[in-house]
């Protein structure tokens, strides 16, 4: 058996079960300080014979298996776990960890066990509190320096739009125009509140297409599975797949991208694929 763990930034969702990702037992436990919230991981744990376990982590996190801080938190804007060591946490138990970004975990997870399977190129991205792309490429998540954060690559405006953007960093990044917090700070509402908004949802899709053409030109998957709250309004499918489509232009001409229904997709999993994939990401640490 193994453990996974999806961390999130407001709950914790922890569970036991096989490589093949049935879940055995499962628990959420609300995300406060380290001291608080992990010595509740540690005993939900405590009852099962695990072999490893996995973690799908909010970030920045330094996944460098050779360095000291592999494991360790970085400056994020959760200031009581800046610094934190998932491997540390676990030190005492002697189980091993293996640790990854969320979106990563849910990327594998969609790859393994959804709508990713059989693929050797998959990029996966959820769209709600923050934006996060998980790239799957030539069968092996994409690493670098630190982690791919391609929820923050520049996009070119839409005509008309003179919103500041959400994002701290980059007003016109693509986390900063079209994540959920930035459809809060533009309508003064929630998404689900503004559903009969056609103009909210046909600049939400121009927006996502733009990023999907650049991923495409970039990583050429060959499916993108689209996650997170925001992609609960299913009507912006058939409108991101009509745009992405326009944007490219005929540039680019494969079988995939003769069949956008089967191109761009939602995520199989419904929610479990971040902890499907951190149970995933547990066997590796055994290998």
């Amino acid at each position: 058996m193994y453990g996974a763990i999806e961390a999130g930034g407001t709950k914790m969702v922890v569970a036991v079960g096989d490589e093949n990702g049935n879940i055995i037992d499962t628990k959420e436990i609300k995300t406060e300080t380290p001291k608080e919230t992990i010595p509740g991981i540690l005993k939900f744990f405590e009852k099962y014979e695990i072999d490893s376990v996995g973690i799908g982590a909010f970030g920045p996190v330094c996944l460098d298996k050779n360095s000291s801080d592999y494991g360790r938190i970085g400056k994020s804007p959760k200031l009581d776990w800046v610094g934190f060591s998932w491997k540390e946490a676990f030190a005492e138990t002697g189980i091993p960890v293996v640790v990854d970004t969320d979106v990563n975990a849910a990327c594998i997870g969609e790859v393994m066990f959804g709508n990713g399977q059989g693929l050797s190129d998959v990029i996966y991205i959820t769209i709600g509190t923050g934006i996060g792309v998980g790239v799957y490429c030539d069968g092996h998540l994409l690493h670098g320096m630190l982690h791919p954060e391609a929820g923050h690559i520049l996009l070119a405006r839409s005509v008309g739009d003179d919103f500041k953007g959400s994002c701290p960093y980059h007003s016109d990044c693509f986390e900063g125009l079209a994540s959920g917090p930035a459809i809060r700070m533009r309508y003064g509402k929630e998404g689900f509140d503004l559903t009969d908004r056609e103009d909210v949802w046909e600049l939400e899709a121009d927006y996502i297409s733009k990023a999907l053409m650049q991923y495409i030109c970039c990583y050429s998957p060959k499916r993108i599975i689209l996650g997170g709250g925001v992609m609960h309004v299913e009507k912006l499918f058939p409108i991101i797949r009509k745009k992405t489509a326009e944007y490219l232009n005929g540039y680019l001409n494969t079988s995939e991208l003769r069949d956008m229904d089967s191109y761009i997709v939602p995520a199989l999993l419904r929610g479990e694929q971040g902890i499907k994939g951190s149970l995933f990401l547990a066997k590796k640490a055994k290998l």
